[in-house]
């Protein structure tokens, strides 16, 4: 299993300075977007168009972030040929950089919805399934990126149940906000806009899940994004499962 101390072991230390770079250059995208994320949610609250204007415009700033760390991670590929563990945290570094750019998307369009939503004032669903699985999302976002910095395969396993969680909740919250609908038809528009930025907070979990899948790629070097859950499960657990 990789360790912390496993990308220590090069002989040239240009090279451990050039991967703990990258790694940093990830964890700080991750930062960003995971403050988009809550910026958004915190402007579904307040209704504030002006703050959802604001991460609207930021999401340029995660584009580029994206690009630089793919133009880094294409550089030190070429140059140092890595290999084995290595090689893993390149590519784990590629794919977990394109879900974060997506996140980042994600919080861009539910900003966008908070603009519409502004116009038709408070919602007669108080934005109640927004806010439930706003927090659940955005506290999936954290622990894998926290999974990622500590190698951590038992969190990742965390994020990947909590996923198919959040599916069931987001199921539940639309035929919810159908409900509302059907009660008052002057309400659809302003309905219809929540949906909207309720399936960018699904998809946001869907990405915070991807993530979670490639640290187990990353620690263990196997590829589960299709397998099923007792494949991310621990030797320990799946023993005691078995027992």
């Amino acid at each position: 299993m990789l360790k912390q101390e496993d990308y220590q072991q090069h002989t040239s230390g240009q090279f451990n300075v050039e991967l703990e770079k990258l790694r940093n250059q990830m964890l700080e995208m991750g930062g960003k977007v995971e403050k988009q994320l809550n910026t958004a949610l915190d402007a579904v609250m307040k209704l504030d168009s002006g703050e959802a204007e604001l991460i609207v415009g930021r999401d340029s700033e995660v584009n580029q972030m994206e690009m630089a760390i793919d133009d880094e991670c294409a550089s030190i590929i070429a140059r140092r040929q890595p290999t084995a563990s290595d090689l893993r945290l390149v590519i784990a570094i590629i794919k977990v950089n394109t879900d974060l750019e997506r996140i980042g998307d994600e919080a861009a369009k539910v900003a966008k919805q908070v603009v519409r939503m502004s116009e038709d004032g408070v919602s007669a669903s108080n934005f109640i399934e927004i806010r439930h699985i706003g927090n659940r999302v955005a506290q999936m976002l954290r622990r894998a990126l926290d999974a990622f910095a500590r190698l951590d395969v038992e969190q990742a396993v965390a994020v990947v149940h909590t996923d198919k969680e959040v599916d069931k909740e987001y199921g539940s919250a639309m035929r919810s906000l159908v409900t509302f609908m059907m009660e008052d038809s002057r309400a659809i528009g302003a309905i219809l806009n929540e949906m909207w930025a309720l399936r960018s907070l699904e998809r946001i979990g869907d990405h915070a899940c991807n993530i979670a899948e490639h640290v187990v790629y990353l620690v263990r070097g196997r590829d589960v994004r299709h397998g099923h859950l007792e494949d991310l499960a621990s030797p320990e657990q799946t023993r005691e499962s078995r027992d």
